[in-house]
């Protein structure tokens, strides 16, 4: 296992003030779950978290965001924040203020307000596209997944490393219509198949957790949740795949314009987030990796998220409470 150097940039801001960002994104999110209303869910995320990363003394870029600055005017890419711009320390964010929108809307499972830091450089810059995407978890040869090699040729390999029978395996997909062909070769095989709504995110990290039960990640979702969700494998170990897919020449575009000249590139791992990195995720509603928000009496409310750190291989699994101010 290689050994990733603790960055000192990162040692200036504090792993835990990467929390309370979150906290914030999830607490405004949640006043708004089961309401129906996607956009304002989102909006009040954005701009919670907004607010929180603008008290932290760093120069920060945007590099994963709501889009293009003229698509979402809000945590744009390449958007400035920070309470130290042109003199604080350089960092990049990889951010989804609600990765799980029509989630929050209906009160569904598993939304988080996610983030992930590096230093300047180091998180890929993806374009708002899909993402072919295959992960697994840590303890398993490296290369045991290529999205060079079927899904059926996937869960064999993976299935001999653990010592099962393929139609042991778990595997977690997106429950789209673009995957119906995939979910019908894994259930060929006998595997079993969790589908979820959304949140992608959590449905990779989920294979680093044994509790779950889930040992496969596969299928397509957005590129920039594809970056996160590798942020967060860098820290606690695992392995991922992933090919930006594009659907016409305005994507292409795109992807050229942040600087992607081969379109069919499979990047692994360490090519999506290099260094040491911070990974930080609170629950907005409850799921499989986070609980949710709750209301208390008193006006207290209650969160839960998970802080991440490479150089460390931390974990830190936070409770909060948070009072309103008299």
């Amino acid at each position: 296992m290689t050994v990733t150097p603790a960055s000192k940039v990162l040692d200036r801001v504090l792993v835990l003030e990467m929390v309370r960002v979150t906290e914030a994104a999830a607490i405004h999110a949640a006043r708004l779950i089961g309401r129906g209303d996607e956009k304002a869910a989102d909006a009040a995320a954005v701009e919670a978290m907004r607010a929180a990363l603008n008290e932290l003394y760093m120069d920060g870029t945007v590099v994963i965001g709501e889009g293009e600055r003229d698509e979402a005017p809000m945590l744009f890419i390449g958007e400035k924040v920070g309470s130290a711009i042109g003199t604080g320390p350089k960092i990049d964010i990889a951010l989804d203020p609600l990765e799980g929108t029509t989630i929050t809307a209906k009160a569904g499972p598993n939304a988080l307000a996610v983030l992930a830091c590096a230093e300047e450089g180091n998180l890929l810059n993806a374009p708002d596209v899909y993402m072919d995407k295959l992960a697994v978890g840590p303890g398993y040869p490296e290369g045991i997944i290529s999205l060079d090699r079927t899904p059926t040729e996937n869960v064999k390999a993976v299935a001999e490393a653990k010592g099962v029978r393929p139609d042991e395996i778990i595997v977690c997909v997106l429950d789209r219509p673009r995957h119906a062909a995939l979910i019908e070769e894994l259930r060929a095989i006998g595997c079993g198949i969790q589908l979820i709504p959304d949140g992608d995110v959590a449905g990779v990290i989920a294979t680093t957790n044994e509790d779950t039960g889930i040992d496969i990640y596969m299928g397509s979702g957005g590129a920039p949740e594809g970056v996160l969700a590798a942020a967060a494998l860098r820290c606690v170990g695992g392995q991922f795949n992933g090919r930006l897919l594009f659907r016409n020449d305005d994507e292409r575009a795109r992807a050229r314009k942040w600087g992607i000249t081969d379109l069919n590139r499979i990047y692994v791992l360490e090519e999506l987030a290099k260094g040491d990195c911070i990974f930080a995720a609170t629950g907005v509603t409850d799921g499989s990796l986070l609980s949710g928000v709750k209301q208390r009496r008193n006006g207290i409310m209650t969160t839960e998220s998970v802080v991440m750190r490479a150089s460390s291989r931390t974990v830190r699994w936070v409770k909060g409470e948070h009072r309103k101010s008299r």
